[in-house]
């Protein structure tokens, strides 16, 4: 009996020991929160957090281990330590403080920024309310009575009479869980991560309100080397707002790289890197900055061009690359420098199509034709022109339908009043070349270069048949003057064919061929040996004809000789005969009938005629001679009588 007394002693004792909160014990994964129920100090007079030792909230924690208190005075509400996930980040509201200012988004941490340390954050005017300051990953022993922390697994915070934004069950409620479905959809409990050539625009919601006409915030504090300004990229919102930081969209971009910003002090916006592509410049106009001066000089009158770092149409062209330019505060407009074909085509567009909106020139002809004329313009922009174009029509697709269209159409309106249909057609060439040169003047006057004029064949309006005819009948000719020339071709083809079958036919007979001149050669070595041959039997005949002939020369000229010699001593001969008988004369004369005897021997012809008959006309050879003989010395008128015996 006395054992089952001194058991249940035992029992109550345990009961009025654990009840009476003399002895607690926390374990390691958790923390005690301290309240204390009653104090000779009264109760707090401002917040519910005893700093003093009043009945209440006691700022300090309970960590692991066993812990002594007087026994009925304090009530001791466990509660899990702030666990916070790898690469998440948690928001932390205080319950108890110093109330914001109007101006106020977020709760000041300039000097309270210690959210392990109660007592600390509250006597350096730590302020109520949702903090500026985040809390990165990791484990941590908060008082849950003086702040609720908000995670992306959970809410940690002690449940208190009366809270409209914590229940009894610690769920969130009230403006606590508007907060939290706002940082849900900012995606408020990751870190900012930018990648793959983008970049972030920031909008802080804390600082100074923005001066009248401006719309984006300066930059302030972005510079490491500033010191005590610089803010890490928003990520440190006191140093920002103590900067002199406006609230608002800012010009500063973050780039490439991780950053942990509170959701509620600056909400982002990932965009595109600007990227000017090759064969365009980019042309900056800037919303922010300072008033630029004009630097285009006085004679030129289209508007102004500023520096690089003040408001207006920037007079330095972006060149190809890549940059992070926040696209509310500077508009960049791309100007291709390399050529660009603007089409007067319907339903043919350019490849920066520019020239969408174009279409054919309708015309009137001189010969009252209404044709369609396409059309294609190629031009270039000199990047640093770029700026000017750009200041003085606003973008080039302005430039296009609002100058160029209207100015290229009238021009060829003009051209076509001047030609017939039939001229339009056999002139192009003409008519480009002079319109290239004409026009080129009119496009550098808006800063333009004029590399090409290209004109199209000019087509019929729907419905219009005549020039359809036109056209017809010059096709007719051409495919006449085609036929002729295919006709042409065809014999030539026709030639080539009959020399390439004879090519063909002698390559088969070649092998003939070639023994055939191998046997002609062998007949020439041959010919050529036999001639060789004659010729030395002509040169040996030669020299022996050579040498005969050198004899009868010899023998003829020793006969010559001999003859003239005896012609010589015949004629000495008969020179003295002459002189003997009495002159020449007489000398012929006995020759005469020397050779006349001669004659009548061997020709035994009679001195006396057979039968002699009378008559004159009959005579015999010897009274012929004697009268030729008297007749001479009757001629010579001589006296002397010759006695001519004829027996």
């Amino acid at each position: 009996m006395f054992e089952i007394i001194l058991a249940s002693i035992v029992v109550i004792l345990i009961l009025l020991l654990y009840s009476s909160n003399v002895l607690v014990y926390i374990s390691n994964e958790k923390i005690g929160i301290v309240e204390k129920k009653w104090s000779a100090s009264g109760s707090v007079q401002h917040g519910f957090i005893a700093l003093n030792g009043e009945a209440g909230f006691q700022p300090e924690v309970l960590r692991g281990g066993f812990h002594m208190f007087f026994p009925f005075q304090y009530s001791i509400h466990r509660h899990d330590l702030v666990t916070i996930q790898q690469g998440t980040l948690a928001y932390v509201f205080a319950r108890d403080g110093q109330a914001m200012a109007p101006t106020q988004n977020l709760a000041c941490n300039k000097e309270a920024n210690d959210f392990t340390d109660v007592r600390s954050f509250l006597t350096n005017a730590g302020q109520k309310g949702l903090q500026r300051k985040i809390l990165r990953e990791g484990t941590y022993a908060i008082n849950l009575a003086q702040f609720v922390v908000l995670t992306a697994e959970r809410v940690y915070a002690l449940p208190l009479p009366g809270d409209g934004n914590i229940s009894n069950d610690g769920i969130v409620v009230g403006q606590l869980a508007e907060m939290l479905d706002e940082l849900r959809s900012r995606n408020g409990f990751l870190p900012l991560v930018i990648r793959d050539d983008k970049l972030a625009v920031i909008t802080t919601h804390e600082g100074q309100s923005l001066p009248e006409g401006t719309i984006v915030a300066p930059v302030v504090g972005a510079d490491p080397h500033e010191g005590n300004s610089y803010h890490h990229d928003f990520q440190n919102p006191e140093v920002f707002i103590e900067a002199g930081g406006y609230k608002g969209r800012q010009l500063q971009v973050l780039v490439e790289g991780t950053y942990y910003l509170n959701a509620r002090f600056a909400s982002y916006e990932i965009v595109e890197k600007r990227v000017v592509p090759v064969g365009y410049v980019g042309v900056v106009v800037s919303y922010t900055s300072k008033a630029g001066n004009d630097v285009t000089g006085d004679a030129y009158r289209h508007g102004e061009l500023v520096s690089s770092d003040e408001k207006g149409v920037q007079v330095s062209p972006l060149l190809p690359g890549k940059y992070a330019l926040n696209p509310y505060a500077k508009r960049v407009i791309d100007v291709p420098t390399t050529n660009f074909i603007l089409k007067w085509q319907s339903g043919q567009v350019g490849s920066h199509e520019l020239d969408k909106h174009l279409s054919e020139v309708s015309l009137i002809t001189k010969d009252a034709f209404e044709p369609d004329l396409p059309l294609s313009v190629v031009v270039n922009i000199d990047y640093k022109m770029a700026p000017l174009v750009i200041q003085r029509f606003g973008d080039i697709q302005k430039l296009v339908e609002q100058t160029l269209d209207p100015m290229v159409a009238a021009y060829f309106k003009n051209i076509g009043q001047g030609k017939t249909l039939i001229e339009l057609l056999q002139e192009r060439s003409d008519i480009q070349e002079r319109a290239k040169a004409e026009m080129r003047k009119n496009f550098e006057g808006y800063n333009l270069t004029l590399n090409e004029v290209l004109i199209g064949t000019p087509r019929a309006k729907t419905g219009d048949t005549q020039i359809e005819v036109i056209l017809k009948q010059l096709r007719e000719r051409q495919v006449s003057r085609e036929q002729l020339e295919t006709y042409k071709t065809k014999e030539t083809a026709a030639v080539q064919e009959r020399i390439l079958r004879e090519a063909e036919a002698r390559a088969k007979q070649q092998t003939s061929i070639t023994e055939s001149e191998l046997a002609v050669k062998i007949a020439e070595n041959q010919g050529s040996a036999a001639v060789q041959k004659a010729i030395k039997a002509a040169e040996e005949a030669r020299q022996v004809a050579s040498g005969a002939a050198d004899a009868k020369r010899t023998l003829a000229n020793a006969e010559a000789y001999q003859i003239q010699q005896i012609g010589e001593a015949q004629a000495k001969a008969t020179e003295l005969n002459v002189e003997a008988y009495g002159g020449p004369e007489l000398q012929f004369q006995q020759t005469v009938l020397l050779r006349f005897a001669e004659a009548i021997e061997k020709g035994h012809i009679a001195m006396v005629p057979s039968i002699q008959t009378g008559g004159s006309g009959s005579s015999s050879a010897v009274d012929a001679f004697l009268a030729l003989a008297a007749k001479d010395l009757l001629n010579k008128g001589e006296g002397k009588t010759a006695v001519i015996n004829a027996g």
